[in-house]
This record gives structure tokens, sequence and C-alpha cells, in this order.
């Protein structure tokens, strides 16, 4: 499973990489917004610096929701840099032009998923990856990982080549099961991907090593 991580702060994206399993990222308005980013010309630089810092996909979202304004914004989107994946809403227009960019061979993130019937109508569009958010239906209470289960199956069933990104993830259990039913990618928060490393038994096991070690000495 690819790890992605969900930010703008370069600061944790560079702390990501530098683990050395990160592979890629995705970012939204939101994100920019929380980050203090604003204006057209900072975002789009910021993008840069962001593809400039990892090795691996870069999702960027339009802000339009009509046809023309999204392949318009997702054209100047991927040619800000090869690492960019224009990220689109899953709305009608958004279906169209996902279908425009993979013909161009643009690669496209199909965002705001709730649904496998949107997830099929994605991979029929040719995106590159569609984005359940997991953690916004389990808010409503509402099972989002069984969201993820019956995309995997419908994929599976025709061998479509999109890619499952479960996105909205809130914890280490979120990528874990995700791991199980066989997401293609998964994004969060710094705090899910660095949670995997801790585990109670290997602090006390490395505490108890290092305590025997300074005796012998």
């Amino acid at each position: 499973m690819k790890f992605f991580i969900d930010t703008a702060n370069l600061e944790q994206i560079k702390e990501a990489q530098a683990l050395g399993i990160l592979d890629g990222v995705t970012t939204n308005p939101s994100l920019m917004a929380k980050e203090g980013i604003t204006g057209q010309d900072n975002i789009l630089k910021h993008y840069v610096d962001i593809c400039s810092a990892v090795t691996g996909d870069v999702s960027a979202e339009v802000i339009a929701t009509d046809y023309e304004g999204i392949v318009q914004e997702g054209d100047a989107l991927a040619a800000l840099h090869p690492q960019i994946v224009v990220k689109v809403p899953m709305i009608k227009d958004g279906i169209k032009a996902i279908r425009y960019f993979s013909d161009k061979g643009i690669k496209t993130n199909c965002t705001l998923v709730f649904s496998a019937g949107q997830a099929l109508l994605a991979a029929k569009a040719g995106a590159t990856y569609v984005s359940p958010f997991i953690g916004r239906l389990d808010d409503i209470s509402t099972d989002g990982l069984n969201l993820i289960d019956e995309i995997r199956v419908i994929y599976d069933n025709y061998d479509f080549n999109t890619q499952i990104l479960a996105a909205s993830v809130r914890h280490t259990m979120h990528v874990l099961e995700c791991a199980k039913i066989g997401a293609d990618v998964m994004t969060g928060p710094l705090s899910s991907i660095v949670g995997l490393l801790k585990h109670p038994l290997t602090d006390s096991g490395l505490a108890q090593f290092l305590a025997d070690h300074k005796k012998g000495n």
C-alpha cells in the first residue's frame, strides 16, 4: 500500500519523506488556508515547493465546478510540474473533465467520493485515483471501511486500473484496516503514519536492552 500524507505543511511533508516510506502528497484549499497560504500565485508556488520536497504524486485540487473551468484550472496545474495530479470533485462536470484529462495523459484524483456508484463512474472515466472519504462517513455513523471493501470488489471484478486512495484517514487503525481490505493508497496526517511505529512492548524491550547493556559496561 502506498503512503500519502494529507497536508500542505512543508515541514511535515519533509519529515515523512525522510522516513523513506512516503509515496506522495494530497492537499486541498482548506489545508492551504490552514498553513496561511492564500492568493493564487502563492498557492501555485507552494505546489511546486511540495513537488520539490517529495518524489511521488502530488494532488492539487481545482476550485471550479463547471467543465470549462475545471479543464482550464487542471491544465494549468498539470503544467506546473510532472508530479502534479489534478484533483477533481465527484460531480457530473468533474467526471466529464476526468475523461478529458485521461485522454490527454494527465493524472487525476476524483475526490469527495462517498459511494461505490461514484467510484464506478470515476473508474469508467479513467481516473488515476479515486478518494473515498472514510473518516467523514464514520462521522455520520456509516462504515467508511465497508465502502473501501465494496470498491475493491467492483474494481477487481473488471480489472479497473484506478487506484483506491483511502482519504480522510484519522488514525493508525484506519491505515491497518485499509491495508487488510486492499486499498492501494492511504492518505492521512503525519500522526497516522508515525503512529504505526509505536508499541509499548517495543519501548519496554528497548529500555531493557539498554539497561542490560549499561550494566555490562
